[in-house]
């Protein structure tokens, strides 16, 4: 549901180098060290400390590609610990929540607040409280952007980057032209590099520029999707916050392994953990699927008579959300795809036609079990959410797990498992 008052104002709270943010919090020796988080199998460079990008690090790099500068600068490299960053940034968001009755939750480190009705207030202040609070409670420094509109706020949120109180306001019109004179195209939230390209060539080359250029000319070279924004520098909302729960069209749930895999015993274990993350999403938000795609790739930069590619598809007669009948279709369907002698790199599943589990048809044919598979699945859930992920789970998802991806040096999942809890010696 997306809602625009008139007289918005909207902040966005951006999480600073989020991941590298999140290291910190736990091990402070950390801190102004130049610190580079890494991707699935410890590939490339998915987030930067500051210091790390001053020292001429590029995001998405490959990691191998400057493992010299790396040690020469003693930059600290972590494996991603998405549980730990996931915990993080809900708390971050809860705590986001008691200084707005309306918040969209944009990204797993960013978050549109309203600030309507408060235009009387010192927003600067606001914002210095907000950002004191999350980093009191929760370690993560953050900086925030205010606007008019959410492309208002973004542009804000870029300065506040480069301001040492971390907070920029820009609802005030009277500084638009200064400040959006100074915007590259490529700066503004919605223009890409080929859509700058375009303007440029019409004379464009700055935030202000595109702001005050004829409507019809940026109708027929960005579309109506550039017409709003241009409103939106303007300081006509056109983008209001998305308050309820975005619709789920797809799950999907995959990994590349951690080596080449031709073992199916492998795969099958891969595809049972894959099946169950999806089915726990499912539950979590009241879902169920009525169709899963269980595929299995090789390594697509192989020489092609090395490559391989299939998929299967199973349904759910009348949608499930079912951990144990999911995992026997996931499996029967692999075991329709698998090709002996090849060497796989990725596999996974997609849950399709996701509907609410609350408009679920009932059918003569369903399992005389199946209020029971409800009971279990919720004490399932209960438990590892209470004692830890995985605390139980299903013999087939495997034990030693010798498929995963590589990540060999991540960092302790310090609040959500009771066995990598923080040691402090006294």
């Amino acid at each position: 549901m997306s809602s625009i008052q008139p007289n918005e104002v909207f902040a966005l709270v951006d999480c600073n180098s989020f991941y590298c943010s999140c290291e910190r919090v736990f091990n402070p020796t950390l801190k102004n060290k130049p610190i580079v988080v890494l991707s699935n199998n410890d590939g490339c460079m998915v987030s930067l400390s500051k210091e790390a990008k001053a020292l001429g690090l590029k995001m998405g790099a490959p990691v191998h590609e400057w493992k010299e500068l790396i040690k020469q600068h003693n930059i600290a490299v972590y494996s991603s610990n998405y549980t730990l960053y996931g915990d993080l940034s809900a708390r971050v968001m809860q705590i986001l929540r008691e200084f707005s009755p309306e918040m969209e939750i944009y990204s797993i480190d960013e978050a549109f607040l309203s600030l309507r009705g408060m235009s009387d207030r010192d927003l600067t202040a606001y914002g210095t409280l907000i950002r004191d609070t999350v980093y009191q409670c929760t370690g993560i420094p953050v900086s925030i952007g205010i606007g008019a509109t959410k492309v208002l706020a973004k542009a804000a949120n870029r300065i506040a980057k480069k301001q040492a109180l971390g907070v920029f306001d820009l609802s005030d019109p009277s500084i638009h032209d200064e400040v959006l004179s100074g915007f590259e195209l490529t700066d503004i939230w919605g223009i890409a590099r080929r859509s700058a390209e375009k303007l440029k060539r019409l004379g464009i080359h700055n935030a202000k520029e595109l702001r005050d250029a004829p409507d019809a000319t940026i109708r027929r070279v960005l579309t109506i999707v550039g017409r709003r924004l241009q409103d939106e520098l303007r300081g006509i909302p056109c983008m209001g916050l998305e308050l309820g729960a975005k619709e789920k069209k797809q799950i999907i749930s995959s990994r590349s392994f951690g080596k080449l895999i031709s073992e199916i015993e492998l795969i099958e274990e891969s595809i049972a953990s894959h099946v169950t993350r999806a089915a726990e999403k499912l539950r979590n938000q009241g879902l169920i699927a009525h169709h899963m795609i269980v595929f299995l790739h090789t390594n697509p930069f192989l020489e092609r008579d090395h490559q391989y590619y299939n998929q299967a598809v199973r349904t759910f007669m009348n949608g499930s959300d079912h951990t144990p009948e999911m995992i026997r279709l996931g499996i029967d369907g692999l075991r329709e795809i698998y090709r002996d002698g090849f060497k796989f790199k990725k596999a996974g599943v997609i849950l399709g036609e996701i509907r609410p589990k609350l408009h679920q048809q009932r059918s003569l044919f369903d399992p005389p079990n199946h209020n029971q598979l409800d009971v279990l699945m919720t004490t399932l859930d209960s438990m590892n959410r209470r004692f830890g992920t995985e605390i139980v789970k299903f013999a087939s998802c495997g034990t030693k797990k010798h498929w995963q991806m590589r990540a060999e040096l991540r960092s302790q999942r310090y609040t959500t498992n009771w066995d990598e809890l923080l040691d402090i010696e006294l």
